[in-house]
């Protein structure tokens, strides 16, 4: 049946006023409430005040308006079967919806927000009209995206008038999902106040929503099933919020190494490149190009760059890509642009992914999952940077080592524990990463600086967390290290740091640790 009548009453009011001019223009009569229809009435159009539809006026501040029956009885009626009880009380047909709730979330998210402005921001009526209309799904269709208004408008146009079934189904989907989320919110708020109505980190019930981008191929191992969710709005500079630029379908290894590598090489202020291979950092390091950032992060461990994922936090040109495939096989290139001529020269490649991120903004506290079994880890996203340092030997450092040491700290901070780092330079000469003891990965990263042929005497050790015993220590000299930054906090401190006294080496403390499992 074409649509004749239409509810409207948003918050967000983007592209309203258009939408309404093309349903009016349809001949379709607009209902509408407080702010909303003055709107629409300064846009030109003619709109029916939902107090003078209903007959009842609205109350309590506005908080009684839409909860009558010729409101939920126009969107719950069914067609051909209510048809009579309707005609009886008056009812006439709402055939579309467009409803989207007070910005709950926005408002309590803004800093000494009160309990009081937390509850009026609660929406009520804007809520029972959705679950209403999406119910009714068969005749009424539900809006509750701006993004969805020109579809709705070209679907009327093809079908003559008329919503076609299987757009009011998926709108249907669409509005449960939205007021889901938003009683998820609420809930999330309330349980996480105490009695004087203050605000603890974690609410006693936990409520999130992702909306999947898209099924993947196959999880970490061909016989497991995946598919890529993001956040309802995703920051720019992130992988939700990436778009793909070329190469085939991203799987779910590639994008958990490609947050990896982004997350590292997001926490560099200057040109960077990271490498990374099995969620680990494999080669970091500065320069004045994004091509002589790759060329040094490259030169660290060609053979774990084979098939790895080259993240930049600056734009990449034709002449890094050509470098990039000249030297290695690569799996997925992430920058925050890739220039026309750099995607020329890729498309020699067809299979390799490139993304493109947008500027990173600025990164909001945030909070990590890790499911376990029957249950969820939360905790605050480690965003905890160096305060002031402290020298616990004898021999301070240079200026040259404490620049040094804070690259190396900002890379550690990204590889798997237990986790070592030897770097100078601004370029890291050796990882050793995931080991039961934090001596094997000491050894490792000096192990891998040999490797590369790096002359390592005189670089700086990373720990991402306090060095146990005195051997690790012992590793670091054999293997030419100059200066040690760890966070401290060991039994044994008085022994590593005597170790360190022995054998020369600058040690200061951070107090913060960097465990990443």
């Amino acid at each position: 049946m074409p649509v004749k009548r239409a509810l409207i009453s948003v918050s967000d009011k983007n592209g309203i006023v258009d939408f309404a001019k093309a349903l009016a223009a349809m001949g379709v009569e607009l209902l509408s409430t407080g702010g909303t229809a003055k709107l629409l009435r300064d846009g030109g159009l003619k709109v029916k005040d939902v107090s003078e539809h209903t007959g009842f006026p609205e109350m309590m501040d506005g908080r009684v308006k839409t909860l009558h029956p010729k409101v939920h009885g126009g969107l719950l009626g069914r067609r051909g079967v209510d048809d009579a009880v309707m005609t009886e009380h008056g009812i006439a047909p709402i055939d579309i919806l467009v409803v989207n709730l007070y910005p709950f979330e926005a408002t309590v998210a803004k800093p000494g927000v009160s309990f009081e402005d937390a509850i009026e921001n609660i929406d009520v009526g804007g809520p029972a009209m959705l679950r209403a209309a999406a119910k009714n799904h068969a005749a009424v269709a539900v809006l509750v995206d701006s993004a969805d208004y020109g579809r709705v408008l070209e679907d009327l146009k093809v079908n003559g008038g008329a919503v076609s079934d299987a757009l009011r189904a998926e709108l249907a989907a669409k509005a449960f999902a939205h007021t889901a989320a938003y009683d998820g919110a609420i809930a999330n708020y309330l349980t996480s106040l105490d009695a004087k109505h203050e605000r603890a980190p974690f609410p006693a019930t936990f409520t999130t929503q992702f909306h999947k981008l898209y099924d993947l191929r196959y999880g970490e191992n061909p016989h497991q099933k995946a598919a890529f969710y993001a956040e309802r709005h995703p920051a720019s500079g992130t992988l939700a919020s990436a778009k793909q630029l070329q190469g085939k379908e991203l799987s779910f290894n590639n994008i958990a190494d490609a947050d990896a590598a982004l997350n590292c090489v997001l926490s560099f202020d200057s040109c960077a490149c990271v490498i990374v291979k099995h969620a680990n950092p494999c080669g970091v390091a500065l320069g004045k190009t994004a091509l002589e950032a790759y060329e040094r992060a490259y030169s660290v461990d060609r053979d774990s760059a084979f098939g790895g994922i080259i993240a930049f936090n600056r734009p990449v040109d034709a002449a890094t890509v050509a470098k990039i495939l000249d030297n290695q096989f690569v799996e997925v290139i992430v920058a925050p642009e890739i220039d026309a001529a750099a995607l020329k020269a890729l498309s020699a490649k067809p299979n390799v992914r490139a993304l493109a991120t947008g500027s990173a903004t600025t990164r909001q506290p945030s909070l990590d999952y890790k499911r376990v079994g029957g249950g969820l880890l939360l905790q605050d996203a480690d965003l905890g940077s160096l305060g002031e340092l402290k020298v616990v030997t004898s021999i301070a450092p240079t200026p040259e080592q404490l620049k040094d040491m804070t690259f190396a700290w900002r890379v550690v901070k990204h590889v798997k524990s237990n986790a070592i780092v030897y770097a100078r330079d601004g370029i890291t000469l050796g990882i050793g990463a995931g080991q039961p003891s934090r001596i094997m990965s000491a050894r490792i990263a000096g192990l891998k600086a040999g490797e590369a042929h790096f002359e390592v005497k005189g670089c700086v050790m990373a720990s991402d967390a306090f060095l146990p015993f005195r051997d690790s220590v012992g590793a670091a000299a054999h293997t030419g290290v100059s200066a040690i930054i760890q966070p401290g906090g060991s039994m044994r401190d008085k022994e590593v740091i005597a170790a360190a006294e022995d054998a020369g080496i600058a040690m200061v403390f951070t107090g913060l640790r960097h465990f990443r499992h």
